[in-house]
């Protein structure tokens, strides 16, 4: 749902032209194709400007499935956007050579990195309705984050015919546009996510943030409708009856949140989270605990091997100061034994000649 686009439809009548678009999908190599053109651009010209490409897809029904997508040149004059410039031979040259690929993929419009709407815009779409009649222009946010939403915008030429019988104008209308991919994309997109991914955060705290930038998505439509509301009561817009019934049907959905049995659900559910968080909490504070008995008994084990280690080398090890010491001592007692031996002699000697004195 678009306010600006259906704000002023009241006095005028829209005709599309011979279409009958209602959806556009946009594929994931669409994105990734827009956003490596933007930053090629970027590298080479001084200033950021915008980029403009063609889109190749098909038509299923009333949904428009744009697969593929390529460069063109494009220069245009900031100051006067009367002046532009785009390559259409380069342009049909690249289709026929992305035709002999895929026969099946054509042009079905064109896209800019925008981010908004410009004033040159219709016609450089009535050029890309000569390749197709129903061009479709598809703005490609790249500087958009997660949480501001889808980054693509759809638009449709449309003619509105006014009731004072002036000629006929045209504008954009808008069209609800989506992601999405094949299964084959989806591996794909997958695989380039793996480098970009924070394998730190868990699936909880993954979860968790995808809650919060929706509600953070949904809370800026919200302020998005009571401006409007805001500016329709203050008769600065024209009231738009079908954005009136539709924030009617969003107004019935919401639930009775005064009923008893709505109450007690509510509780029930809260409850039984609360009980989920109380019980994780205690198993974290037992595994906790667990560990720090578990390093203590270690510490307490190293620190008695340690103490028994160095029991058995003090045994084994002697002083240095204790080994001449007792070099000293037996050299002294080797000393005082020749000391005896000799005296033995000696009084031997004496012995045996007073024998012989005697005789």
């Amino acid at each position: 749902m678009t306010l600006d686009s259906d704000a002023n439809e009241s006095g005028k009548k829209k005709t599309p032209s011979q279409t009958k678009i209602k959806k556009v999908v946009v594929h994931p190599l669409v994105l990734l194709g827009v956003v490596d053109h933007y930053s090629r651009s970027g590298k080479v010209t001084s200033g950021q400007k915008r980029v403009v490409g063609v889109l190749l897809g098909a038509l299923n029904g009333s949904t428009l499935d744009v697969s593929n997508s390529f460069a063109v040149p494009f220069e245009e004059d900031a100051t006067d956007p009367d002046v532009w410039f785009l390559d259409h031979d380069y342009l049909e040259s690249m289709f026929t050579m992305f035709k002999k690929v895929n026969a099946r993929e054509k042009i079905v419009g064109w896209y800019h990195s925008g981010p908004k709407l410009c004033t040159n815009d219709i016609k450089i779409n009535e050029l890309f309705r000569k390749y197709a009649p129903n061009s479709v222009l598809v703005v490609v946010d790249v500087r958009r984050k997660e949480i501001d939403g889808l980054p693509t915008e759809a638009y449709i030429a449309v003619e509105e015919v006014h009731d004072d019988g002036s000629p006929t104008t045209k504008s954009f209308d808008h069209l609800r546009s989506e992601v999405d991919a094949e299964e084959a994309e989806e591996v794909g997109v997958e695989h380039l996510l793996r480098d970009i991914k924070d394998t730190s955060l868990g699936s909880l705290s993954q979860r968790i943030g995808c809650q919060l930038d929706g509600l953070s998505g949904l809370l800026r439509q919200l302020y998005e409708i009571r401006e409007y509301l805001q500016l329709v009561s203050s008769d600065k817009l024209p009231v738009n009856h079908r954005i009136i019934y539709q924030l009617q049907d969003i107004f019935n959905l919401l639930p009775d949140l005064k009923l008893h049995d709505t109450v007690r659900a509510i509780h029930v559910n809260t409850n039984d989270q609360m009980l989920v968080i109380y019980v994780a909490a205690i198993m974290r504070a037992i595994l906790a605990l667990h560990d720090l008995i578990s390093n203590k008994l270690t510490n307490r084990e190293t620190e008695r091997n340690e103490e028994g280690l160095g029991g058995n080398t003090e045994s084994k090890k002697v002083p240095i100061g204790s080994v001449d010491q007792s070099k000293r001592t037996t050299h002294k007692s080797d000393n005082l034994d020749n000391g005896k031996v000799e005296n033995g002699a000696k009084s031997n000697g004496l012995d045996s000649s007073r024998k012989k004195t005697d005789k």
